[in-house]
């Protein structure tokens, strides 16, 4: 079989009632320059099954994989792509089937790629400033005319109240920010704005005074993998018809260790007269998404989304299988359910109700930011769930929280090669397009 550098290999999928005599237990079987996946006509978890299969397939050195004959349909398509593609191979499949077929995947994998390229970024090159540029780059080459920023950085971040994230990001020499993005295709400023996104941008995360090991620090360059999923999921929406107005805000800062970093009992006073106590300072996503959910708010949108790598608590309830869902609206939920089952991707609701807000008590403050116990203590995404309820207008009708469990692994596993995934960006898509 040719796998030297660039060469196509193509890949065939076969499904079968097993009357072929084939082994089934083989998925894959190699043939000269082919390489055919078997299936059962009624396999259960078919798509995942061939996720896998295309994670082994890559591991036989194949460079560029091209998509053969009839049995591939779009999903199954989707499942290879993500299975197969990785580090320095985000984008080297060709698709097949019709052209409407081939144009969305090749489209759609496109943006993933450049998404995951983005969270896979080294601290040194990816920065809060750069993070905003890169994102802004991207989403205005799509639609030039419809696309306006504003970008708040460094001490204008105090001024304007946005003291969640200058506080995080004040010990860095790198100056946080806070991006808004307006996608308008109406070009009428006094259009309502149909959506907003709220994206996490931690582009290091040391855990600040409460530091991390050194185990748990060496992944921390994907703490910005909420910012690139959303960014992502309207870059995609757009070049799938978005026809509304949507806002995104980007929430950037490192989160460092120097003699300007905030502390551990700290009182962040924020936008709304929250008061919270800084209990750990590695809890620092929800203290800079909080002020991303007031300016989404301010807006009046019916739909508020944020994204965020927010808790290892969500992993360890989904096993990073699943994206953790949380809500305090029933209607969003379905809606969300929907466009995560459209999309193919998994979305688990977790526990969240109004008084989860007052699981993190203090003293001194409305509100802690966490509890000062090992892991911020049990049930620890749904109380930074709770916190960020604190920031979003209506009791919460309209939002929805998606704690990215699965937006990063640091090892391969059966299912994924290392580094980002891309994991929400449909589900995102799909929910504003809708």
């Amino acid at each position: 079989m040719t796998t030297a550098n660039s060469v196509p290999v193509s890949i065939t999928l076969s499904v079968s009632n097993n009357s072929q005599g084939w082994q089934q237990e083989k998925t894959v079987q190699i043939t000269n320059d082919n390489i055919t996946i078997y299936l059962p006509e009624n396999v259960e978890f078919r798509l995942r099954k061939i996720q896998i299969a295309a994670r082994k397939i890559e591991k036989l050195g194949v460079e560029h994989a091209t998509l053969q004959g009839d049995a591939w349909d779009e999903a199954s398509q989707w499942a290879f792509a993500l299975g197969f593609s990785c580090v320095n191979k985000l984008d080297a499949i060709s698709f097949c089937g019709d052209d409407a077929t081939i144009s969305r995947l090749k489209n759609k994998l496109t943006i993933y790629a450049w998404s995951r390229d983005l969270t896979n970024q080294t601290p040194a090159e990816l920065y809060p400033l750069k993070l905003a540029q890169l994102a802004t780059d991207y989403i205005k080459a799509l639609a030039p005319e419809h696309v306006t920023t504003r970008l708040i950085q460094g001490e204008a971040l105090k001024e304007q109240q946005w003291m969640g994230i200058y506080n995080v990001g004040k010990g860095s020499v790198n100056e946080p920010c806070l991006l808004e993005l307006d996608f308008n295709p109406t070009a009428d400023e006094k259009t309502q704005v149909a959506a907003c996104l709220v994206g996490k941008g931690i582009t290091f995360d040391s855990g600040g005074y409460s530091i991390k090991s050194n185990v748990g620090m060496f992944d921390m360059k994907c703490d910005m993998g909420g910012a690139a999923v959303v960014a992502g999921a309207l870059a995609l929406a757009i070049t799938q018809g978005l026809d509304k107005r949507v806002k995104m805000y980007l929430c950037c800062a490192e989160n460092m260790i120097s003699n300007d970093a905030y502390k551990l009992g700290d009182i962040i006073t924020y936008k709304n007269g929250v008061t919270c106590e800084v209990a750990n300072t590695d809890a620092e996503g929800r203290l800079v998404l909080a002020d991303g959910l007031m300016a989404a708010s301010e807006t009046g949108a019916p739909l508020i989304i944020d994204a965020a790598t927010l808790t290892g608590a969500a992993v360890m309830a989904t096993g990073g299988d699943y994206t953790a869902l949380f809500a305090l609206d029933s209607n969003a939920v379905e809606k969300a359910q929907a466009s995560a089952k459209a999309t193919g991707e998994p979305l688990w609701q977790l526990p969240l109700e109004p008084w989860h807000q007052d699981k993190c008590p203090s003293v001194f403050s409305d509100t802690a930011n966490s509890r000062p116990v090992k892991g911020g203590g049990a049930g620890g995404a749904s109380n930074a769930a709770g916190f960020l309820s604190r920031f979003v207008d209506n009791n919460g009708a309209g939002w929805l929280h998606f704690d990215l469990a699965g937006a990063y692994n640091g090892s391969e596993s059966g299912l994924w090669a290392a580094g980002a995934t891309g994991l929400g960006i449909a589900t995102i898509a799909d929910l504003i397009t809708k």
